[in-house]
């Protein structure tokens, strides 16, 4: 069965015409939906889903709390050794999403360090990632790591110095870069 991992920033409060088309072909399809369980991007998805009684979604959380279910669909609950309840306690569930999904498809502000890491492990998994990048209402398929690359030339440098220290994003595109030149 094909699975999307549905992802987003937590900043984005509202559903542009085209992410609910795409999410309509999802539906339309019968594809399950992994999403998480944060505020801003995952509960407007999940609004969305809920309005249009799609029951072919799984939740993630974390530690069996589950900040928001709106649809009360079924939920997966991950374990940490993490409590501290940071980046690196929900990147866990995110993860799991990436390892899980079929394909990616992440609603992007182009600021968001943690939609950032999502594209990273899917990619990293080899796996494709439909991006929908909200400072153009453009969207973006990444197959590879040049894809990424290509996608982040269109972030300023402050920003790219944010993911740079949060992410290592510099070092980790030099490091998929050379593993394509010996492949």
């Amino acid at each position: 069965m094909i699975s999307v991992f549905i992802g987003g920033s937590r900043r984005i409060t509202k559903l542009a015409s085209p992410i609910k088309k795409r999410i309509d072909n999802i539906i339309s399809n019968g594809f399950t939906i992994l999403i998480g369980d944060a505020g801003g991007a995952d509960t407007c998805v999940q609004e969305y889903l809920a309005d249009h009684q799609y029951r072919n979604v799984i939740v993630f959380c974390m530690e069996g709390v589950c900040r928001n279910n709106i649809g009360d669909w079924v939920t997966r609950s991950i374990g940490s050794q993490d409590s501290s309840k940071g980046f690196g306690f929900y990147s866990i569930k995110d993860m799991h999403m990436a390892v899980e999904a079929s394909y990616g498809f992440m609603i992007w502000d182009a600021k968001s360090n943690g939609t950032l890491n999502n594209m990273i492990n899917l990619l990293k998994r080899e796996k494709k990632v439909l991006v929908y990048f909200g400072p153009e209402e453009s969207f973006y398929t990444l197959a590879n790591f040049k894809s990424l690359s290509d996608l982040l030339t269109k972030c300023d440098s402050k920003t790219i110095e944010k993911f740079d220290r949060k992410l290592a994003i510099k070092q980790l595109l030099k490091d998929e870069q050379s593993e394509l030149l010996f492949a």
